[in-house]
């Protein structure tokens, strides 16, 4: 059950703000004995941001990672992903500054992030939004607690909820 409180933060959302590792990933990173790397990223997130972006909201991927984010790239460009932040330590100066840019005041502004590094940026915006399994629960409760884990469809759960605020009946 979503609270009114929450759909009428929802309902004033036009940028989403995504960290990756632990919402779109599993947070699990996998490496060879060659170095090779990789990463697994769920289709319903793919999906949701695919719609997101078809009903003109602004998605943000800002994320502290740094090294083989070729991976990272090449997602956000099936995607379509223009905003993509990557080596990103101090997470809330860039949410403010993707804000500026589109001209949007902090509610208008959902993050979803999982860990510590997500948190001053989680207390900021409108909506904060978290995976089910994220270990920044420990120490921070947002506003939304996703029905599926990070890697699972978490970001989808996020997207489910704007339409539904936003009385947006999606179509592909």
């Amino acid at each position: 059950m979503i609270s009114k409180q929450n759909i009428d933060k929802a309902k004033l959302v036009k940028l989403v703000v995504t960290d990756i590792d632990g919402v779109w990933t599993d947070s699990k990173m996998y490496y060879s004995d060659k170095g090779l790397y990789m990463k697994a990223f769920s289709t319903y997130d793919g999906m949701a941001a695919t719609l997101l972006q078809k009903y003109n909201f602004i998605l943000a991927m800002v994320t502290s990672e740094y090294e083989n984010i070729a991976i990272l790239k090449n997602r956000a460009d099936k995607l379509q992903i223009k905003e993509l932040y990557f080596n990103e330590h101090n997470k809330l100066n860039r949410v403010k500054k993707i804000a500026d840019k589109y001209k949007l005041e902090k509610n208008n502004i959902a993050y979803i992030g999982d860990d510590l590094n997500d948190l001053n940026a989680l207390k900021y915006v409108g909506l904060s939004v978290s995976p089910k399994n994220a270990p920044i629960l420990n120490y921070f409760k947002p506003d939304f607690i996703t029905s599926r884990e990070g890697g699972s469809g978490a970001f989808r759960d996020l997207v489910d909820l704007l339409f539904k605020a936003q009385n947006i009946s999606p179509k592909y």
